[in-house]
């Protein structure tokens, strides 16, 4: 195979790959809708819970730059609190280790007949959902293709001398490594990406475990980039929890190198013990990493919100909403005060909307990042409210209501649209 074919096939394997995780994370994504948001602004009361949340939904979009985008989202808005970001983003530290796991397993051989099953899904079926499930399997067939191109391109390298020889430097630097993986991910724009490479040469016997692991904790810090781009333009707190991403894979991986040699003797201890395969190992030390990192920091995470508070100085400038008139345990036992409630919520709304014009307005009129940042923070609690209110009036639309309260209800439901 010529060097032209090489780069050919690996590159078109690399894009099939990335297509792959892609269209299947947005398959799952339209599955999941938008409990996702959901999920990250409910369930993140503690830095455990809210740990929890960011592997849950990290799972389920199959990519954490994903989860850290919705978080640093959430954050600009004001409806999340710096240490709650910062458990996520731990979280989706370790739910993006699935897509490793799900490489590990050798079907690749399969892939084909995955990408038609999917195919047939999407095409010869009306329901959304089963169009969003075929979605779902033919990039998880179209990931594993795009994985055996680019193993095929690869193949060749491990009798090129130069990289022979590039490898035996990694084994013996673990800095040059880390700046490899970090370098790489940051140009690829995917973690994934760098890993799935990783096991495939891993797997080929074209480089050791030694050299291995640096790269892959590399990959952990070059997908910081995207919370980096995401949060440009965004409130201090959105900034903030930015930097936390950063400071915690950072911090994650100086650790990890001082234990590098007890690390790797126990990545290949338990390879031997469950019989992994090498794309396996990989995937299971990139597990390990992942929750050794929580493990230590998840009990510094104020001290992490300290930190970066000081290197991001600045008003937060969140605009606060509380929905405590939307009281839902009334609704079943006195839907007439829920209606109520619901008046007030809409009220509420209005001045929200008010204060917004007030401020896209004078955006226009003097071009001030703070107006502007301003407008886009009430623009998503006006749609915060929307959305409460529309599930609080369908919860109470189902109840006996009295006549006057109907039309109340129905004057209420047309008057917020």
């Amino acid at each position: 195979m010529d060097v032209q074919q090489i780069i050919f096939q690996f590159l078109g394997g690399l894009g099939i790959f990335l297509f792959g995780l892609k269209y299947m994370g947005d398959g799952l994504q339209r599955s999941a809708g938008d409990n996702l948001r959901d999920i990250l602004n409910k369930f993140t009361s503690t830095p455990f819970r809210a740990v929890l949340a960011g592997i849950v939904v990290t799972v389920l979009i199959q990519s954490s730059s994903g989860t850290t985008v919705l978080t640093v989202g959430l954050v600009s808005a004001g409806f999340m609190k710096l240490k709650q970001a910062i458990g996520i983003v731990m979280g989706a530290n370790i739910g993006t280790t699935v897509t490793a796991f799900i490489i590990g397993f050798d079907i690749g051989a399969y892939a084909l007949p995955i990408i038609a099953v999917g195919a047939l899904l999407l095409f010869f079926f009306k329901r959304p959902f089963i169009n969003s499930l075929g979605q779902v399997i033919f990039g998880f067939g179209a990931l594993f293709y795009g994985l055996e191109l680019m193993g095929d391109g690869l193949r060749p390298l491990e009798d090129l001398e130069v990289f022979t020889n590039a490898m035996v430097t990694l084994s013996h630097n673990p800095v040059l490594g880390v700046i490899s993986g970090t370098l790489f991910t940051f140009m690829m724009q995917s973690s994934s990406a760098t890993i799935g490479i990783l096991q495939e040469l891993y797997s080929q016997g074209s480089m050791s475990l030694d050299a291995a692991l640096p790269i892959l904790f590399g990959s952990n810090i070059g997908t910081t980039i995207t919370a980096i781009l995401a949060a440009i333009g965004a409130s201090v707190a959105a900034k903030r929890t930015s930097a936390s991403h950063v400071i915690f894979n950072l911090s994650g991986t100086a650790i990890i190198l001082l234990l590098l040699s007890p690390f790797t003797s126990l990545v290949s201890f338990l390879s031997t013990q469950f019989s992994l395969n090498a794309a396996m190992q990989i995937a299971f030390a990139h597990g390990m990493f992942n929750v050794f990192n929580v493990l230590v920091q998840m009990w510094f995470i104020s001290q992490i919100a300290a930190l970066v508070t000081k290197l991001v100085p600045g008003d937060d400038a969140l605009i606060e909403y509380d929905s405590s008139h939307l009281d839902y345990s009334i609704i079943q036992t006195a839907p007439s005060v829920a209606l109520n409630q619901a008046k007030l919520e809409i009220a509420q709304m209005g001045e929200f909307v008010t204060e917004e014009f007030k401020s896209m307005f004078n955006y226009y009129k003097n071009q001030d990042e703070k107006s502007r940042l301003n407008t886009l923070q009430l623009e998503e609690v006006v749609n915060k409210i929307d959305v409460h209110l529309t599930e609080y009036l369908m919860l109470i639309s189902v109840e006996d209501l009295p006549l006057q309260n109907s039309t109340e209800h129905s004057k209420l439901v047309d008057g917020k649209r």
